[in-house]
């Protein structure tokens, strides 16, 4: 299939522009495909500046780098113009650290993480390897949203490994960090049945936050209230106190803040801001906080002159 040469044209300026280009389904911030997610993971990992393309939105795009590099899939890497791969490779030239050599990049920390697995669960984890067969793993990727997966994988001497309790496990480059100081337990209990993960290194829960402290802590500047409403509902009713928007720029700007800025999101009765505060929590935020019930608890607890609607 040949490409149009005005596409041709407009990939290989994006190439010339950018010394790494990822060609991915979604934003590094919000993947949409979990191969997308795998590939930022692993350059997130090695800390290497990239630029993006999310070929969702851009059809053209979507089917001329398939063409351009003859690769079928998405995601692609490329470097100094020249293709890389896909999810896979990329993840194993991480792993390897042959993607931070072909960057000029130090080699990334391989350091084992220090890792507790309980009797009960070494058991089990056991008993699946060897139910398996010759020459398979366990496997563990927790994300960037800290979402734990075990799988029986290949053995691999090279893996980043672990061993507790009789137990090894395998992790990729960024899996590896997160996954330090974890206890793997397995439990039968009001939690269910099956393997229980604690990670230290998790961003806590969104905590809930009444008006009436949400309204203490931003007069002591102990927290940042962002106002998650379109401006014509704060035209309606807004609180009497410094707050930040999603308005224009005001998301970007609030997501380059340090990761642990203690925010508090608001919205007109607390459904919206819970979806933000669980967002930014996503985005690695630790200290992030939901005005239970909205503006209209506020007028109810704190403020009697903001209009209810």
């Amino acid at each position: 299939m040949s490409l149009d040469p005005a596409l041709r044209s407009r990939i290989e300026s994006l190439l010339q522009s950018n010394r790494v280009v990822l060609f991915m389904k979604g934003q590094p911030t919000m993947p949409q495909c979990g191969f997308s997610a795998k590939a930022v993971g692993a350059l997130s990992a090695l800390g290497v500046d990239y630029a993006h393309v999310n070929v969702l939105a851009d059809q053209e795009i979507r089917e001329g780098i398939k063409v351009y590099g003859d690769w079928p899939t998405i995601p692609q890497l490329y470097i100094d113009g020249e293709l890389v791969g896909g999810s896979d490779i990329i993840e194993q030239m991480t792993n390897s650290g042959e993607l931070a050599t072909l960057l000029g990049l130090e080699a990334p920390d391989r350091t084992p993480p220090a890792i507790t697995i309980t009797p009960a669960a070494a058991e089990m984890l056991q008993n699946a390897v060897a139910d398996a067969g010759p020459g398979a793993a366990l496997a563990l990727s927790i994300n960037a949203q800290f979402q734990p997966n075990f799988q029986l994988a290949q053995f691999d001497a090279n893996a980043i490994a672990s061993e507790s309790n009789g137990v090894r496990v395998q992790f990729d480059l960024a899996s590896a960090r997160r996954a330090d100081g974890i206890t793997i337990d397995w439990v039968d209990d009001i939690r269910g049945k099956g393997l229980a993960i604690d990670n230290p290194n998790a961003p806590k829960p969104v905590q809930a936050l009444s008006p009436m402290d949400a309204d203490a802590k931003v007069r002591a500047s102990e927290v940042l209230l962002v106002d998650v409403r379109p401006a014509d509902e704060r035209a309606i009713a807004s609180v009497k106190l410094p707050f930040k928007t999603f308005d224009g720029n005001g998301r970007a700007e609030l997501e380059a803040l340090p990761k642990d800025t203690a925010l508090a999101f608001l919205c007109r009765s607390g459904g919206r801001s819970q979806q933000a505060a669980e967002e930014f929590r996503a985005l690695g935020f630790s200290n992030v906080h939901n005005v239970t019930g909205g503006i209209n608890a506020w007028a109810d607890d704190v403020d009697g002159t903001i209009s209810k609607y």
